[in-house]
């Protein structure tokens, strides 16, 4: 029986106490979030996204068809101009070089002997027979002289005399044989024929040595070996891209702006650019263009925005997609609040401030704005000011402040 009334007595007290703590908690100020006014630098910027591209580029591209041979150069590196970056295969320019420059000798050796008069034995062999009917030429006419004087005194017969003349005259008729067979040794036909072949051999060699010259592809431009992706034995044909270069010292970022932001963006100002595959490297410029036109993005309306960024390590390369922040503005030693606890009530735009135990509504004034925090006019430093909760707020209500 006791045993019955202790644990009544204990239940209902369990009971009351609950009650006691239900109506305790419902009657308690709600918890409400609070952020304190912070004196900083703050600056304002249009974050965005862009792609890298090089200012000063240049693409190498074959003359000539062929097999690559030789590969003389690696992605990355870094090129001057002229530099050889691969060679084509040039054993058939070769053989054709050899050939051409073999016919050119055979050609130069017909002209030498032409120009002596013929081939050397011919003409020895004429000579000789010049010589020796000139030699019988004399002695028949002096033969002739003779006879013609003694004919005169009745010394000689007149068939003497004429067969004196008939000598003279085969002698003539021999000299002038051989002179016509050695003039017939070099003709004009067999000089411009000579000629002919000799300028023929000195344009295929001409052509030879062009076709090799052309199976080095080199850089057009000094700087950086960006795009090149050849290996040995692939086949080219003339006018196939090789590799691309560009001086990376500098770079353009273009960046796409949205249309509501582009009031705020022009030339000079500031730019950071970050790269997702490298955190924590940052590399600084300025805008160089703005827009003149809107281009659809996807679902964006935006301007295409031009800026040079400095890359001294060369490591923003071409094609990157990069983050882009361009500050539009900045303020020194000025308080700032989260742009969160900045409310719009009844046309005003305010926050609520702890005053004690209670929130005040105060209207503010708010300057320039970063992506998370905003100037603020009209509080004091280290004023706390309530972040968003799920529990409307009222000017003069009781709260239990937390500081997150």
């Amino acid at each position: 029986m006791k045993t019955r009334i202790a644990v009544s007595l204990l239940l209902m007290a369990a009971l009351g106490a609950g009650a006691w703590y239900a109506v305790t908690l419902r009657n308690r100020p709600p918890q409400v979030s609070f952020a304190r006014v912070t004196r900083e630098t703050i600056e304002s910027t249009v974050p965005t996204n862009g792609k890298v591209e090089p200012i000063e580029w240049a693409e190498a591209h074959t003359e000539r068809s062929g097999a690559v041979s030789k590969i003389l150069v690696q992605r990355g590196e870094r090129v001057s101009q002229g530099t050889a970056l691969i060679e084509l295969d040039t054993s058939e320019m070769i053989a054709e070089l050899a050939a051409a420059q073999s016919r050119i000798s055979q050609a130069r050796a017909e002209l030498e002997i032409l120009d002596k008069g013929g081939r050397a034995v011919e003409l020895s062999t004429i000579s000789s027979d010049l010589e020796h009917a000139r030699q019988e030429l004399a002695t028949a006419r002096r033969e002739y002289d003779t006879l013609v004087r003694l004919e005169a005194k009745q010394a000689a017969t007149r068939n003497e005399v004429t067969q004196a003349k008939d000598r003279m005259e085969r002698a003539e008729l021999q000299i002038r044989a051989l002179e016509s067979r050695r003039g017939a040794l070099v003709s004009p036909p067999d000089r411009s024929s000579a000629e002919a072949r000799l300028h023929d051999a000195e344009a295929a060699v001409a052509l030879a040595q062009e076709r090799i010259r052309k199976s080095v592809v080199r850089a057009p431009l000094g700087g950086t070996l960006y795009q090149f992706d050849l290996k040995p034995g692939a086949y080219l044909n003339a006018g196939d891209l090789v590799a691309t270069i560009g001086q990376l010292d500098r770079v353009r970022v273009k960046v796409f702006v949205d249309e509501p932001d582009l009031g705020r963006v022009a030339a000079r100002l500031p730019v950071t650019i970050t790269w997702d595959a490298l955190p924590g490297r940052q590399w600084k410029g300025s805008v160089d263009r703005t827009p003149t036109q809107i281009v659809a993005l996807g679902t964006r309306q935006v301007g295409e925005v031009l800026c040079v960024i400095e890359n001294p390590k060369n490591d923003l390369l071409p094609g990157t997609n990069v983050n882009a922040d361009i500050r539009t503005d900045a303020a020194e030693g000025v308080l700032t609040i989260p742009k969160e606890v900045v409310r719009h009530e009844g046309g005003e735009t305010g926050i609520f401030v702890l005053t004690g135990q209670t929130v005040t509504w105060k209207a503010v004034k708010l300057g320039i704005g970063s992506t998370t925090r905003t100037q603020v006019e009209g509080l004091s430093e280290g004023a706390a000011v309530a972040l968003p909760t799920e529990r409307p707020l009222k000017d003069g209500m009781v709260v239990t402040p937390v500081y997150p």
